[in-house]
């Protein structure tokens, strides 16, 4: 750590505290060089989850952009808040575990997440996220996936 005083990068910690529930470290140091004591502070930087879109852009990962989506689909439906918020907990979760590595999961795997999560919730919601996320162009498209179905209930 470089001195503010003197510009030495020879220094000593004197004390190490936690803060903030141990998302970073307050130390207190003195230059070897010249005596002062100054503050530093440590804290781990996260690389932002990214999604990455058709196209090939990156855009960091949008909760209230997903809730949206789910919002729509789940409008005018007998779903509580409350199963909505688990779904939405459970989507992030996966989303997050299956983009590990890297940080960062495709629009296709997370689109993919969300019909999973639908298709268990409400079969209408299903079909209605399905017919945006898979752009359907015509009717033929629409009684396709509601025949996939099947007349589960």
């Amino acid at each position: 750590m470089r001195c503010p005083n003197c510009g030495s990068l020879d220094d000593k910690v004197l004390e190490s505290r936690t803060m903030a529930q141990g998302e970073s470290i307050r130390r207190r140091r003195a230059c070897n060089s010249c005596g002062y004591r100054f503050t530093s502070y440590e804290r781990i930087e996260e690389k932002p989850f990214m999604v990455v879109k058709r196209d090939k852009r990156r855009q960091p990962f949008d909760r209230a952009k997903l809730e949206k989506g789910i919002g729509r689909a789940l409008e005018k439906r007998p779903v509580s808040m409350a199963t909505m918020e688990n779904l939405l907990n459970d989507i992030e979760d996966k989303a997050i575990m299956k983009g590990h590595s890297n940080r960062e999961i495709s629009t296709e795997d997370l689109g993919n997440l969300v019909l999973e999560a639908l298709y268990e919730v409400d079969k209408v919601a299903y079909i209605r996220f399905a017919s945006v996320y898979r752009h359907f162009e015509d009717l033929d498209e629409f009684i396709n996936e509601v025949n996939k179905l099947g007349g589960t209930k």
